[in-house]
């Protein structure tokens, strides 16, 4: 603004200089025009002085302008110096207003990563304690163990009692050995409860933990694409089942089994494809996966994108794909399996930087003739939860969609069947997008993990898998 106000500024001058040099020479050349035309009708005297008079006129007039172009010029630059001020007052104030929002958020950011490191150090304490706990709990159980052979040795004697009447030394020693087992069971009991306590705690302080590293990741600001989850946990550190109702499904010996639970169960220890008979249903291939002591009946896999996963209602029903690469097992022959009891739904996935985190929920399943409602409660897991619990869930695709949220179709513009809830962000049956695609629209369309309140996770590969709630089969 100021290099345009110089530049009209001095332009304007250079026109009042020339204005100025060429004032004169009109003057005088009008003069002399007078003089020669009135040569030979007046004297010389009267021409001159009729000549002066003309001259002065035109220069006051000249000049008279020239002043009125002056006070424009400067009542303009005026004008134009205070819009300048005007907006370099506002620049300095929103400058000083951005340097405060700065210093805010850098301290805010660090009282966060303060935060995180007691919860840590806490963490740690309390699993060290957890730790000498158990050590504890086993050292009991060994003496439990010893005053069960006591025990059994005093049963004995107390068949023998009832026919011999016992001495008072006999008697005083069942009495003292009777209070001691008791003593050891009430010491037993206690450190118990205070393990369960450590372990609420820790999952407690797990969490506090997630939702602070995810604040800190809001303020950096990293680009959409680079994301990553927060740190990579062992399957190994898996949250064990709370129990329902369902036990482990028997199945006859010289039949098919229910699920791959149940072929763990048999003696099978290789993953790989096994046929399968629900009961009720008709015998068919499932992907049998061997993890934590038992097996997982494996209803989607993603790896690679080679597979189109943007399919029709009936492909969906039915299944598609291959059972040893990428895969959707079907509605129809999930619904079959989980209809024989209670089951687990575990979701796994992985981002592009090769870390894993997990999610796990109890749920049901409808028939066709609900659309394949799902109802999910998240049981544990290492990621925030981006699906709605205790909320039914109807399954839909681009031709087969169920609940148009504002005429808007959630299968035909995010690609794949989903159980969609309001056109959410989350859906691991979209497009597979992999980092170098910038373009907005394909990434709306990808592999995403969205919590509600929480950021976007751009996935690798997304594996779901269900087993019974049943805790003898593990």
């Amino acid at each position: 603004i100021l290099n345009s106000q110089r530049v009209s500024g001095a332009e304007n001058m250079k026109i009042i200089l020339v204005f100025l040099y060429i004032s004169p020479l009109a003057l005088s050349a009008r003069a002399e025009k007078d003089y020669s035309s009135f040569d030979s009708a007046a004297s010389p005297e009267t021409k001159s002085r009729f000549a002066m008079l003309d001259d002065v006129r035109i220069l006051a007039n000249g000049l008279l302008q020239l002043g009125h172009g002056l006070k424009d010029f400067v009542h303009k630059t005026k004008g134009q110096m205070n819009d300048i001020f005007q907006k370099l007052y506002i620049f300095d104030r929103s400058f000083y207003e951005l340097s405060l929002q700065t210093s805010e958020i850098k301290e805010e950011e660090e009282q966060l990563r303060q935060t995180t490191a007691r919860l840590q150090i806490n963490n740690e304490e309390i699993k060290n304690l957890s730790q000498e706990m158990n050590s504890k709990i086993e050292d009991l159980i060994q003496n439990k163990i010893q005053l069960q052979e006591k025990v059994w040795g005093l049963e004995d004697k107390v068949t023998k009692l009832a026919i011999i009447q016992p001495s008072t030394q006999d008697t005083k020693e069942i009495s003292s050995l009777k209070a001691f087992v008791e003593q050891q069971d009430n010491d037993i009991k206690q450190l118990l409860k205070i393990v369960e306590d450590q372990h609420v705690q820790l999952d407690r302080q797990h969490n506090q933990i997630l939702e602070l590293e995810d604040k800190l990741n809001h303020i950096e600001l990293q680009d959409l694409a680079e994301n990553s989850f927060l740190g990579e946990q062992t399957e190994a550190e898996v949250t064990p089942f709370p129990p329902r109702s369902a036990a482990a499904l028997p199945y006859p010996s010289n039949g098919a089994a229910p699920d791959c639970t149940a072929l763990y169960n048999s003696g099978v220890r290789s993953s790989g494809v096994y046929t399968i008979k629900p009961n009720g249903s008709e015998a068919f291939d499932v992907y049998c996966e061997m993890k934590f002591g038992s097996s997982w009946t494996v209803i989607q896999n993603r790896v690679d994108g080679s597979l189109d996963f943007n399919q029709t209602w009936d492909a969906y029903t039915n299944g598609f794909g291959d059972l040893n690469e990428e895969f959707w097992l079907g509605l129809n022959k999930t619904h079959s399996i989980t209809t024989q009891g209670d089951y687990i739904l575990r979701i796994e996935l992985q981002d592009w930087k090769d870390n894993k985190r997990y999610i796990q929920y109890t749920f049901s399943l409808g028939g066709p003739d609900t659309d394949y409602t799902l109802q999910l409660a998240r049981i544990s897991g290492s990621i925030p939860n981006a699906l709605p619990e205790q909320t039914e869930l109807r399954f839909s695709t681009a031709d087969h969609d169920v609940d148009i949220v504002n005429e808007f179709n959630c299968p035909e513009n995010y690609l794949g069947g989903w159980w969609h809830s309001e056109c959410e962000e989350t859906n691991l049956n979209g497009k597979y997008v992999a980092p170098r695609s910038r373009g907005r629209l394909d990434r709306r369309k990808g592999l995403y993990w969205k919590p509600k309140k929480g950021r976007y996770y751009l996935l690798k590969s997304t594996k779901i898998m269900i087993h019974p709630t049943d805790l003898k089969s593990f």
